[in-house]
């Protein structure tokens, strides 16, 4: 595990840019998956601002919101739709999702996870920390070999998703991938900005690696 450290938000979103469009390019590099939220936005902005040649990309989504209605701009689907495959210039036909519909989720999460097994695997992860640690909705708790599910949030991340959508939602369920298929990408990028992460960056890096705090077993 690499830390890197910078004096603001723009810095690192920069040098991770640096780094995931080297990932992007690279002639063996063919399914990336990508996390929603605040974090990682502006780094797909700058992603996006270089005019990649990414037509090649299968993209995955990792978690979504279940619950909230499928035409909400903020949903993971919409937002990632819009700031990766659009914005990137990925066809539309190399996007794989998850559905937001309760009867729908869990099946759609297993087919996607199920693809990206038919893939060959994931080559690149990109993800935001939680507060709590957790990785998409793995949340504390979540095992080494855990795999696509949906999830009972906890109360800190039912908070942040109202925060999220600005008080219309607050979905006390996620579907995610599972802990199983992260743990098995072959890059992986965790950014985490502010003072709130400083405690999870913390047990990400220095705890030990537990199910306590996902993020840890990112360790070995």
């Amino acid at each position: 595990m690499n830390l890197h450290v910078f004096p603001t938000d723009a810095e690192a979103t920069r040098a991770c840019a640096d780094l995931v469009a080297g990932w992007l390019t690279a002639p063996d590099t063919r399914s990336v998956m990508v996390a929603a939220g605040n974090t990682p936005l502006p780094l797909y902005r700058e992603i996006a601002s270089r005019h990649l040649p990414l037509a090649h990309l299968q993209v995955f989504m990792l978690d979504e919101y279940v619950g909230v209605p499928a035409h909400e701009p903020r949903n993971c689907a919409n937002l990632l739709r819009a700031a990766v495959v659009q914005a990137w210039n990925v066809p539309p036909s190399h996007y794989h999702e998850v559905s937001s519909d309760p009867a729908l989720a869990l099946a759609s999460v297993q087919r996607l996870e199920q693809a990206i097994t038919n893939a060959g695997g994931l080559d690149i992860l990109i993800l935001g920390l939680g507060q709590n640690g957790h990785l998409g909705f793995n949340e504390p708790g979540s095992t080494p070999d855990s795999g696509a599910r949906l999830v009972p949030l906890q109360p800190i991340s039912i908070e942040a998703n109202r925060l999220w959508f600005h008080g219309a939602h607050a979905p006390h369920t996620g579907v995610t991938v599972g802990m199983k298929t992260l743990l098995a990408a072959r890059k992986v990028v965790v950014l985490a900005f502010g003072p709130h992460k400083a405690a999870p960056v913390a047990a990400m890096v220095e705890g030990p690696s537990t199910p306590h705090c996902p993020a840890s077993l990112l360790q070995p």
